[in-house]
């Protein structure tokens, strides 16, 4: 596992877009196949990404999939893939037929069913499963990740792609990518900032496997953290 802190939330954003680059520029000739989560912490990245670093991006070598969705339109505020079409996709012009959303107004468990069909057809498989070039994660304060929350354990051991699951605080359905897909991602990315955060990348960092974000980080292959101080507790490394 390897970690990079930075000063400021907006520091981060601009190292991990320079990072996922850079993995892009490394091999000119590859397609790339990204999926991403959702929230503050991305959308951030989302809004630097289209007006800073737009004519330096190989938009036509990715393929853009998501980690989880809320179970809402793409027209809702709350939409994953609404929000990074908002702020990004739309702002680049990004070819529609690179862009594979999961549909959040449909029924989440034929929609899961539906996705990991396609993600199994669409993404190069390794070890009879699909492998992203990189998976980019975030964390909860209760150390949920990939809409995989305490309790919900049985979602990392899966044999599904993506399933639905239950947010326990407001009982929001969403649908989230499984353990199957985040243990053969070529790279797990967790970008995670902000002070609230600090005892999760604790966790993740230098104890146990206390909660879904800390067990992926300590049984994945190749992790990453890109963290902010505050996340960080205040250590620039």
């Amino acid at each position: 596992m390897k970690s990079y802190t930075y000063h400021t939330a907006t520091e981060t954003a601009h190292a991990l877009i320079k990072h996922l680059i850079g993995m892009m520029g490394r091999e000119p000739d590859k397609i790339f196949y990204f999926a991403f989560s959702g929230g503050s912490t991305p959308s951030l990245m989302f809004d630097i990404w289209a007006n800073e670093y737009k004519k330096v991006t190989p938009w036509k070598r990715m393929r853009i999939y998501w980690v989880d969705e809320r179970c809402v339109p793409a027209e809702d505020s709350e939409s994953n893939y609404g929000t990074m079409r908002r702020l990004l996709l739309d702002q680049v012009g990004m070819p529609e037929e690179f862009v594979f959303p999961i549909l959040g107004k449909c029924p989440p468990e034929a929609e899961a069913k539906r996705y990991s069909t396609l993600v199994c057809s669409t993404v190069p498989l390794w070890r009879g499963f699909p492998a992203f070039d990189a998976v980019l994660l975030g964390a909860g304060d209760d150390g949920h990740t990939s809409s995989i929350f305490p309790g919900q354990e049985h979602l990392l051991s899966s044999f599904h792609p993506y399933e639905m699951s239950v947010n326990p605080y407001n009982g929001q359905k969403r649908i989230a990518m499984t353990g199957s897909l985040l243990f053969t991602a070529r790279k797990l990315i967790f970008f995670i900032t902000g002070k609230n955060k600090a005892e999760v990348v604790r966790d993740i960092l230098d104890s146990g496997d206390t909660g879904p974000a800390a067990y992926v980080a300590h049984h994945a292959e190749n992790v990453e953290l890109f963290l902010d101080a505050q996340a960080g507790g205040n250590k620039i490394l």
